[in-house]
């Protein structure tokens, strides 16, 4: 399992990237991998505030269903509305396809989530 290193992990298989002001939240490959053939991502709501494992919303594939939860406390800013019609991007590349971004509460909560190298332990 190939990680990017400039991010970092929740347990619950989202990944958090800074991106100047807001941090991009997306699930693992690992995570899309478990899920097989995604075709809904949804039910994310901007400008609601999260703490740190609420649930953001949910993606469903032809498997199951599964919740996204916030990695980090802060407000939803956007959601990446292309996944409403093309939900198999996350597939298709997991590491460059955000679901949603967030205005942190407080960055360095990030410190708190897994390395690439941490969650590539917990998850072989």
């Amino acid at each position: 399992m190939q990680l990017p290193t400039d991010r970092r992990y929740a347990s619950s298989h989202e990944w958090a990237l800074v991106e100047g002001d807001e941090v991009l939240v997306g699930i693992t490959d690992f995570a899309q991998e478990q899920l097989g053939d995604l075709v809904f991502v949804g039910d994310f709501k901007t400008g609601v505030h999260l703490a740190a494992g609420d649930l953001a919303g949910v993606v469903e594939s032809v498997k199951a269903a599964s919740d996204i939860y916030a990695p980090i406390a802060g407000t939803v800013t956007a959601f990446n509305e292309q996944l409403e019609a093309e939900p198999g991007e996350l597939n298709e590349k997991p590491y460059e396809s955000w679901i949603f971004k967030m205005k942190a509460d407080n960055v360095a909560d990030l410190e708190q989530l897994l390395s690439a190298e941490q969650y590539q332990k917990e998850n072989t």
